[in-house]
């Protein structure tokens, strides 16, 4: 199977999981990318670029499968692409979503209301791909069960009732990883530790709530977020 994965931020974590799917997919999988920077430019702004660059290919080969990202606008993506891309299925895999990942404090599009759009970019995505995957079982329930809330909200034909077809498309599929460069920490300590040892695998980053964990370590310290 040939498929197209269109990632708009291709950095970090989602670089990562784009290259290694590459590299261990039995498939053939190109990459259409982005830089991972301006994650609110991408959302509005990546699938124009990405349509340019895939209409533009001419080595372009109509693959079997799309698969997107969450970062992406992912109508106006196949809009702009429907002569390369109309009649090829679509899935997309949701690292997050902007329901439920929560904002900074500091973020003026909160205090200006202007926040959810982003949302509603998740929503109308979900709503027009044929597949959606999850990277947990709390991450799918989160964002379903937050769905109805946030269309709610809205003055009239709030189109509750499409919740529905995407729940029935909605299924989990954890990330792959590989792991075996930590194979080489893995040693037998020489005696117990007499001591725990508190292990902090995020970013620091307010979201993760740092400064949490920071104070149960150092109680005496000044810990932030």
């Amino acid at each position: 199977m040939r498929i197209l994965l269109v990632e708009p931020f291709f950095s970090g974590s989602h670089k990562k999981w784009a290259e290694e799917f590459q590299r261990f997919s039995s498939h053939t999988i190109e990459i259409l990318s982005l830089h991972g920077s301006h994650w609110k430019w991408r959302m509005h702004g990546g699938a124009v670029t990405l349509a340019e660059q895939l209409n533009s290919d001419n080595d372009y080969v109509k693959p079997d499968l799309i698969l997107a990202t969450d970062m992406i606008d992912l109508n106006l993506f196949l809009s702009l692409t429907r002569t390369r891309t109309s009649g090829v299925p679509v899935a997309v895999y949701f690292h997050e979503n902007q329901l439920n990942y929560p904002w900074s404090p500091s973020d003026a599009d909160v205090k200006l209301q202007r926040d959810n759009h982003y949302a509603f970019i998740n929503y109308t995505t979900a709503l027009c791909a044929d597949k959606l995957f999850f990277n947990s079982q709390y991450h799918r329930d989160a964002f379903l069960q937050e769905l109805p809330r946030f269309l709610k909200a809205f003055p009239d034909h709030q189109n509750v009732g499409t919740v529905a077809g995407i729940v029935e498309k909605s299924v989990v599929l954890p990330l792959g990883m590989d792991l075996q460069s930590m194979d080489k920490y893995q040693k037998e300590p020489a005696q117990k530790p007499n001591r725990a040892v508190l292990l902090w695998n995020h970013r620091w980053e307010f979201d993760k709530k740092s400064g949490t964990v920071f104070q149960c370590a150092f109680p005496t310290a000044r810990a932030w977020d």
